[in-house]
């Protein structure tokens, strides 16, 4: 009678320990998708809060702006009315996505033929980029608006579509993507935006390896204000013209 007890009694334990553990397991693994559910909520008001801002400044800008644009192309085209006001080329965007990518034109017609007899000029030796302080290709109009930043507002529109963003890594040309290291390919993770850590600490004058390096502190530490904070900084960095060239 006492065996069968002490038989029952262990089953028991045997019963109430795998129960346990079931329960256990059952536990971890609903604190685990409530977990990654609340993450997933978390990215996702993220990024709807970034598109937010996107979409109400680049619309503001375009409205605010479109006196000045409209007076830039005159000037452009006053200066070289053969060529077009716009200069659009194909530029690489999050993930390897290429889309077009338009600034006012600053340079002569014929500047990609030029460049090839200028490349050993690069102000970034044999870097991927090609920077070069008094640019003979530059004209007198494209001076003014390349110092700055004048050139670049045709990309809100861009902002606006959902090809780029506010802030985030320049994109980079399909030619220069495909020089990039399987590191320098990170700067991919995110939307290319007008603006950058590196475009507010010196522009033209941060060599590639160190632009590659603040463009993955930013993908690693973005945030809403964040952006903020980096749109604010832009001002001064672009009314002072340091590295635009």
């Amino acid at each position: 009678m006492k065996k069968r007890q002490y038989g029952d009694h262990a089953a028991l334990e045997t019963a109430l320990a795998k129960r346990t553990t079931t329960s256990g397991r059952l536990l971890g693994t609903l604190s685990y998708w409530r977990k990654r559910a609340m993450w997933s909520a978390a990215v996702s008001f993220a990024r709807a809060l970034k598109r937010l801002l996107d979409l109400y400044v680049s619309l503001f800008c375009l409205v605010f702006l479109s006196p000045l644009l409209g007076l830039v192309a005159l000037l452009i085209k006053l200066e070289d009315p053969a060529g077009p006001v716009f200069y659009t080329q194909d530029r690489v965007g999050q993930w390897g996505r290429v889309f077009r990518f338009p600034k006012f034109r600053s340079m002569v017609s014929n500047a990609d033929q030029i460049k090839d007899t200028i490349l050993a000029d690069n102000q970034h030796g044999e870097s991927i980029t090609f920077k070069m302080k008094k640019d003979p290709r530059v004209t007198r109009t494209g001076r003014v608006i390349r110092r700055l930043s004048i050139d670049e507002l045709p990309q809100i529109w861009c902002v606006l579509r959902g090809d780029m963003s506010l802030v985030g890594p320049r994109p980079a040309l399909p030619r220069e993507v495909a020089l990039y290291t399987y590191a320098d390919r990170r700067r991919l993770d995110a939307k290319p935006g007008l603006t950058c850590i590196w475009q507010v600490s010196g522009r033209g004058d941060i060599p590639f390896d160190q632009q590659v390096k603040l463009d993955e502190q930013y993908i690693n530490s973005k945030s809403f204000w964040f952006d903020v904070k980096l749109l604010f900084k832009t001002i001064p960095a672009v009314l002072t013209g340091k590295g635009a060239y």
